[in-house]
């Protein structure tokens, strides 16, 4: 079979596993590679995809057309976060964003008496209960996004947003360029830009980035593991402890016994609205 060369590079986040990010990244890339970028939110409407020369195709919840999987001239992304950092982060962010780009938060749901998702969630008392009903609705979602990816599809390159954001020598970065077929000189343009544009790089010390740095905090890694409660993380497991294994992040069960651990000696970072 005759290599086909990559055209149609595909772009795969999840809700929280740096989706504001990896836009304002792949966007600027296409603008410096004179690659149109296009957002396609229904993945039935491939359709949209131009016909002729190098296209980049984002998704900002990792569906594509199973059409789009089957093309021999389409490459993909795929980024996904630890679920359990994902429900942190997904709940802190829904409680306070005052921004208007996720209209769920702010409809009124009958299911809710009303209420908004948002409204809902700030009325709630503990932190447990606002975990628990993060993890029962919009967490749900998202891990059933990331669960129904076709890992090790040949034509995927899955990373995993904790090594992105410790990539701070661009070295996996730009294995995902070359896999998508870019060139030396396109590689390094495109590497600058991903450089410039994370907490590593050029969001280091300047917060005047726009959105990208004001939407983005910093933290360690395994964030779950100190802010996780007990009680909150013994459900989580019994809902989604084999789902943690399916995904790479745990070998077995034996995480619960480490609720409470506060990490030393990492300094890893972590987008809570990344």
């Amino acid at each position: 079979m005759s290599f086909v060369p990559p055209r149609i590079l595909c772009i795969g986040t999840h809700h929280k596993t740096g989706t504001v990010w990896m836009r304002r990244v792949w966007r600027m890339i296409g603008e410096a590679l004179d690659i149109p970028f296009v957002a396609i939110h229904d993945p039935n409407k491939f359709h949209r995809i131009p016909e002729m020369d190098r296209v980049i195709v984002a998704n900002w919840a990792a569906q594509f057309a199973p059409e789009l999987f089957a093309r021999r001239d389409a490459r993909f992304l795929h980024v996904i976060r630890d679920p359990r950092d994902v429900l942190l982060s997904g709940a802190r962010y829904h409680e306070s964003t005052s921004g208007r780009h996720e209209r769920f938060l702010r409809q009124p749901d009958s299911a809710l008496n009303g209420k908004s998702y948002q409204e809902h969630l700030r009325g709630l008392k503990t932190e447990d209960e606002k975990l628990e009903f993060e993890m029962h609705h919009m967490h749900q979602r998202v891990l059933d996004e990331m669960m129904s990816w076709p890992y090790g599809h040949e034509r995927a390159f899955d990373v995993r947003y904790e090594d992105l954001i410790e990539d701070a020598e661009c070295k996996l970065f730009v294995q995902a360029l070359r896999f998508f077929g870019f060139n030396a000189s396109e590689c390094d343009a495109a590497r600058e830009i991903f450089f410039d544009n994370s907490l590593f790089g050029g969001l280091s010390s300047d917060s005047s980035q726009g959105r990208v740095a004001h939407h983005v905090k910093s933290g360690k890694a395994r964030q779950w593991q100190s802010q996780l409660p007990v009680a909150v993380a013994r459900n989580y497991l019994n809902r989604h402890g084999n789902d943690l294994i399916s995904l790479g992040y745990e070998n077995d069960h034996s995480w619960i016994n480490h609720i409470g651990v506060k990490q030393v000696g990492t300094d890893a970072h972590i987008g809570e609205a990344f």
